[in-house]
């Protein structure tokens, strides 16, 4: 086993280059391999392993306390299918006023709770204490982190209630209120539900919590029970957004799955078939066959392993932006997501040397059966004539020698090429999928600036220690559109509100101004442009269960309004709709805006604007422009990386391939050298022999590319594109996708092509 290590150790210092080589493939690719099993896993693990932890209901159901008992609500928790139940609980609907804890008013949904332990839906507590006693309230912080220690003591007043105070922050799992206080404090709040916390032994599927919860409930009044909020539905909604992008992040892991494999088998595959002249004399100094393999096998490992583990520790170091990013805004409790599980690491540890020793393994064994004699010739360069027709035919055209030469020299080994081929196949199909989403990208954040007129965001909400505007809403209007360069205002209020017959509430924008300006936020339906009419994502739409045309009823504040969904926005919040000024009057009357976009002429100063508007009320202040959506950063961000990733290893592919091709290829070199070929013209033929491939590759990749695009951006659940913005393709683009075949395997060739160029003569065909 000594003999084994020390040629093995020998065999990695001898062949410098290509261990350098195998390391960076396997680095490479264990990081895409890394980031893309870690967004999959995220996308679900940490959401089932803290709901089970809290213990989280599977259905939270409200019943109407006028029409079914405390009694008959408790019996339900023996019922067939129950595994554990919690309550009842009373519950209530408070108002907020705009301001509290950063609230933009509307109304928090309270529930009496003695304690937050409990055999269904366990509360933790993150800041303060529970609620023990009259006048204090615990609010639900379902945002990740902890709150600020300074919020505790804050008041709640509200209109026919008695005061309340924050003690403590808690969080559920289950979002089964949106804050707590004793079953007595309840009392004075004037419940008129009541909630029960069900867990069943099926609860896989909807339809199982459905069948569930008509088990349960079967002996109560008609008409008591009068909404159940499923777990299935906050599971989706916790990772709406990693959804929305797994998609292209599937496809990315995909293909660098596929580029990894090639290239490492063509990588190891070719540095074991170039050390045959060694196994021979390996063989020729005594070591058995099955030595001969364990050195190989040996020597592949010392990469390969150094490589995955770097790989591995190069991933982990993207993945908390990468999923901290991906996670951004979504109401995560406590899952923690910015964490790769465990197996994700032994898979990468594990697989990506697994994958370097399988692809050596083959031809190790074909080698294990040659004589030494043999296997001391084997390793140059083919002998059988294999290519020389091509080169003779070549050579009859007018190319340049170098030219022809090269273009030959392909042939030669058929299979090496053929693999080299398919990962420059791949790294266009990734160069072409990242270019068609990132243009798909900036046409969504370009969308309504086509008139050139910069934008203009004035705050006119209590921020720190700014105070509210002395002007009131009409006459901050009028003011904005009385300074010169102004093309157009539009106000917008927001509130939380309640939907009739579901649990989870909803932040509603309310507009008022010219919306038809504003049409291209429209990509089925129309805006909303009158009262009782409403508009809003399709994450917002998907999650809920909604379409165009359906009609659902706001409440705020004891008020509802019934509306219909008119229009799917391009983009939006998975927990904000749109409305018109005209519903928020109805909900609110005498409601103001918090902010005023404000559309400039072309060519009009934005930061004079900013100034005039600061000057005239300092309640007021100015955000001139605005950054990037979050998922164009997001898209654009993880095409670049994988693309780069994808690419580097491409291009590491080419170079072994020309690597190994001018090694055997040394003597034909020096022949060549003799009778006059100059250096330059050895660097033509050498890239040239390559450059055939990128171009092939490059009209191969381009259509697989554009339909990976086209495949990617119609299911991105977070935006609805439209057509325009899928419509990418463009001849000056399709060139570059094809130079960008050419660029892999140039950038590939040219290290090799020169190390081949400065060889001398002498050093070449000393050994003949």
């Amino acid at each position: 086993m000594s003999a084994v290590w020390r040629a093995s150790r020998a065999a990695v210092k001898r062949r410098r280059v290509q261990t350098f080589v195998i390391g960076l493939v396997v680095l490479c690719s264990t990081t895409t391999v890394l980031l893309a099993l870690g967004l999959l896993a995220a996308a679900s693990g940490p959401f089932e392993k803290a709901y089970a932890a809290q213990r989280g209901a599977h259905v939270v159901a409200s019943f109407d306390t006028a029409k079914v008992s405390e009694a008959q609500l408790a019996q339900t928790a023996g019922r067939p299918g129950v595994e554990a139940a919690a309550g009842p609980f009373g519950q209530a609907v408070v108002a907020v006023p705009r301001g509290w804890l950063g609230s933009p008013g509307g109304s928090l949904r309270v529930v009496g709770r003695a304690e937050p332990a409990g055999p269904v839906d366990r509360i933790e507590i993150l800041r303060g204490r529970w609620a023990t006693a009259p006048g204090e309230i615990v609010v639900n912080f379902s945002f990740g982190g902890t709150p600020f220690a300074e919020l505790l003591g804050t008041k709640l007043t509200t209109p026919g209630a008695p005061p309340l105070t924050v003690v403590g922050f808690a969080t559920g799992m289950s979002k089964s209120a949106d804050a707590w206080v004793t079953p007595e404090q309840l009392a004075a709040l004037h419940p008129a539900s009541a909630q029960m916390l069900y867990r069943f032994t099926d609860s896989s599927t909807d339809a199982q919590l459905r069948d569930g919860l008509a088990k349960a409930t079967a002996e109560l009044p008609e008409e008591s029970l009068t909404n159940a909020q499923s777990y299935l539905t906050l599971k989706q909604a916790f990772s709406a957004l990693a959804d929305a992008y797994l998609p292209f992040m599937s496809l990315f892991g995909v293909l660098g799955l596929l580029v990894s494999g090639l290239i490492v088998g063509n990588v190891v595959s070719g540095a074991v078939v170039s050390g045959y002249r060694h196994i021979g004399v390996l063989k020729a100094l005594g070591f058995t066959p099955n030595q001969v393999v364990a050195v190989y096998l040996t020597m592949m490992s010392v990469p390969a392993v150094v490589g995955g583990v770097l790989g591995t520790l190069l991933g982990n170091a993207l993945a908390g932006p990468v999923l901290k990013l991906s996670f951004s805004g979504i109401e995560t409790g406590r899952a923690t997501v910015d964490t790769i599980p465990p197996w994700v690491f032994v898979v990468c540890l594990l697989g990506m040397p697994a994958l370097v020793l399988l692809a050596a393994l083959v031809p190790a064994l074909r080698a294990h059966r040659l004589p030494a004699a043999q296997a001391i010739s084997a390793g140059g360069a083919p002998r059988t004539g294999r290519g020389l027709r091509i080169q003779r035919v070549l050579g009859f055209t007018e190319l340049p020698r170098p030219v022809s030469l090269g273009l030959g020299q392909p042939f030669a080994r058929p299979g090496r090429t053929l693999l080299t081929v398919a990962a420059i196949v791949l790294g266009v199909t990734t160069v072409t999928l990242s270019t068609g989403l990132t243009s798909t990208m900036l046409a969504l954040g370009n969308a309504g600036r086509g008139d050139g007129g910069a934008h203009v965001l004035v705050h006119a909400d209590e921020q720190g220690d700014r105070p509210l505007p002395l002007l009131g809403d009409a006459q901050i209007e009028e003011r904005l559109l009385s300074l010169p360069g102004v093309q157009h205002v539009r106000a917008r209020g927001l509130a939380e509100v309640s939907l009739v017959g579901q649990t989870q509430p909803a932040f509603a924008n309310f507009y008022r101004g010219n919306h038809s300006l504003y049409a291209y936020e429209i990509v089925e339906g129309r805006l909303p442009d009158a009262a009782g009419e409403i508009v809003a994502g399709p994450s917002f739409l998907t999650q809920r269960g909604l379409a165009i045309g359906d009609r659902v009823t706001l409440e705020l504040n004891g008020r509802q309004v019934p509306t219909t969904i008119v229009g799917k926005l391009i983009e939006g919040n998975p927990r904000a709709l749109d409305a018109t000024w005209e519903t928020l009057e109805q909900l609110a009357p005498g409601s103001r805006a918090i902010e005023y976009y404000v559309q400039l002429s072309p060519g009009a100063d934005a930061n004079a604007y900013a100034a005039a508007v600061e000057a005239a009320d300092p309640g007021l202040s100015v955000s001139v422009g605005g950054g990037g959506s979050a998922a164009t950063v997001t898209v654009v961000t993880f095409s670049t990386v994988f693309t780069v990733l994808l690419a580097l290893v491409a291009s590491l592919g080419v170079f072994n391939t020309v690597l190994l091709n001018t090694r055997e290829r040394r003597r034909d070199l020096g022949m060549l050298k003799s009778i006059g070929m100059t250096p330059r013209q050895v660097v033509v033929m050498t890239v040239t022999s390559v450059a055939g491939l990128g171009v092939v590759g490059g009209l191969l990749g381009i259509p697989l590319g554009i339909l990976a695009h086209r495949l990617v951006v119609d299911n991105v659940g977070i935006v609805a594109f439209p057509e325009y913005m899928k419509d990418v393709w463009h001849p000056p683009q399709l060139a570059a996708m094809l130079l960008a075949g050419v660029a892999i395997a140039v950038l590939g060739a040219l290290l090799p092509a020169r190390s081949a160029a400065r060889m001398t003569i002498a050093s070449v065909l000393h050994t003949e």
